[in-house]
C-alpha cells in the first residue's frame, strides 16, 4: 500500500491465535483498505469478495506455520495449507476462468517456505528451485502439498500462478513463539532461552520487508508458472542466534537506562549476563539440521537482492520490540504462556 497507493488492497484473515488486528492499525483508515473477518476454507466468501472487489491479484500467504504445534496437532495445518490452498484455487478458477468475466491478466501468488526441500549436511549446496521436494515434518508436507496443488490449477486448467520458496522471517510484529522474537520477549521477563539439541541447526534468515520486497518483483516480473526462491543470504546456527541477540538487549541495556527501569524483571539483561539464561532442551521429532537458499534464479531474472543484512535486520528487530513492549504484551496471553510451558518442560 505504501507503493501502489491508487491500488485496493483487501486482506481476508481468520484471525487465529497469531493473527492480530492491530497489526493493521497503520492502514485501517486508508479508503482503498479493506479488511475480512473470514476463513479461506469458505468458498463462497472468497468467490463473493473477488467478484465484488473486481480483484485480479490474490497472494496467498495464509498458513499454520509453527513446525513444534504441527507435531503436536498436525489436523490444522492439513486443514488450513492443503484445504485452504485448494478451496482458494478452486475459487480463482471458477471467478477467473470459468465465470462470465473472465480475468485474462490475473495472477494467483502462493507463498511458500524452503522446508518442503528437506534437510541439508553442512557440506551440502543450497537449495535451488529444481531440488527434489522431501519435507520431513507435518507442517512442510503440508505446504508441499499446496506447492504441488497451485502447480497442478497452473498445468492442468491454465490459471496464472506463480510460487515462492522463503527461508526463515523474522523482523517486527513477529508471533512470540518464534525463535527470535521469543528470545527477545524472554529475556525481558528473564526466563530461560530453550535451545532444541545442541542449538547447532542452521537457517537462512529474511528480514520481512525483504521478502515483501522479493514478491513484489515476482508479482510483477515472474514468468507464469515458476518457482523463485527468496533468501537473506544469512546463515546462522541458532545457538548463534541466540547469543547474538543477548548481546544486543545487552547493549541496550547498558547504554538505555530507562530500560532498567521499564523491564525491572529482566535481571540477567542488567546484570550483562543474559547467556546464562541458555537452557538445552531434548530436541524436536525429526528436526532438520540445515536449510539455506539458492536466490540465484531470483537474482538473475528479477534483480532480487535482501536489503537488509542480519546485523542490520536484527538490530531493527531487537529495538522494534523494546519499543512496542504492548504489543507483544498483549498477545502473550494465558493460553499462549501454558502452550509454551507445555513444549518445554
Amino acid at each position: 500500500m505504501d507503493k501502489y497507493q491508487a491500488d485496493k488492497v483487501v486482506v481476508l484473515d481468520a484471525l487465529t491465535y497469531a493473527g492480530n488486528i492491530a497489526n493493521l492499525d497503520n492502514v485501517k483508515n486508508n479508503e482503498n483498505f479493506i479488511f475480512v473477518h473470514g476463513d479461506i476454507c469458505d468458498q463462497p466468501l472468497i468467490e463473493e469478495l473477488l467478484v465484488e472487489h473486481g480483484i485480479d491479484t490474490l497472494v496467498h500467504f495464509a498458513a499454520e506455520s509453527h513446525v513444534d504445534r504441527s507435531i503436536t496437532g498436525p489436523d490444522a495445518f492439513i486443514e488450513t495449507n492443503i484445504i485452504g490452498t485448494y478451496t482458494l484455487l478452486k475459487a480463482a478458477k471458477k471467478v477467473w476462468l470459468d465465470g462470465d468475466n473472465v480475468i485474462d491478466g490475473h495472477r494467483f501468488h502462493h507463498v511458500s517456505t524452503d522446508e518442503v526441500y528437506g534437510t541439508l549436511s553442512a557440506t551440502d549446496p543450497a537449495f535451488t528451485e529444481d531440488t527434489a521436494y522431501a519435507p520431513n515434518s507435518p507442517y512442510s508436507a503440508s505446504k508441499a502439498a499446496s506447492d504441488h496443488l497451485v502447480r497442478a490449477y497452473h498445468h492442468t486448467f491454465g490459471l496464472n500462478v506463480t510460487t515462492s520458496n522463503c527461508s526463515n522471517n523474522y523482523g517486527p510484529f513477529h508471533f512470540p513463539e518464534k525463535l527470535i522474537p521469543l528470545v527477545i520477549t524472554n529475556i525481558l521477563h528473564d526466563k530461560e532461552l530453550p535451545i532444541y539439541g545442541d542449538g547447532q541447526q542452521i537457517r537462512d534468515w529474511l528480514y520481512v520487508e525483504d521478502h515483501a520486497y522479493g514478491i513484489d518483483l515476482v508479482l510483477q516480473s515472474g514468468r507464469i508458472g515458476e518457482n523463485y526462491n527468496i533468501g537473506g543470504n544469512n546463515e546462522w546456527a541458532n545457538i548463534d542466534i541466540v547469543t547474538t541477540i543477548s548481546k544486543l538487549v545487552e547493549r541496550e541495556f547498558e547504554t538505555n537506562s530507562d530500560l532498567v527501569i521499564r523491564f525491572p524483571n529482566a535481571k540477567a539483561a542488567i546484570a550483562q549476563n543474559t547467556e546464562s539464561l541458555i537452557t538445552y532442551v531434548k530436541d524436536r521429532p525429526g528436526h532438520d539440521r540445515r536449510y539455506a537458499i539458492d536466490a540465484t534464479k531470483t537474482n538473475d531474472e528479477l534483480g532480487y537482492q535482501p536489503r537488509e543484512s542480519f546485523e542490520s535486520g536484527i538490530a531493527k528487530t531487537v529495538q522494534w520490540y523494546l519499543n512496542n513492549e504492548s504489543w507483544w504484551q498483549s498477545v502473550m496471553d494465558g493460553s499462549y504462556q501454558s502452550w509454551i510451558a507445555e513444549q518445554y518442560t
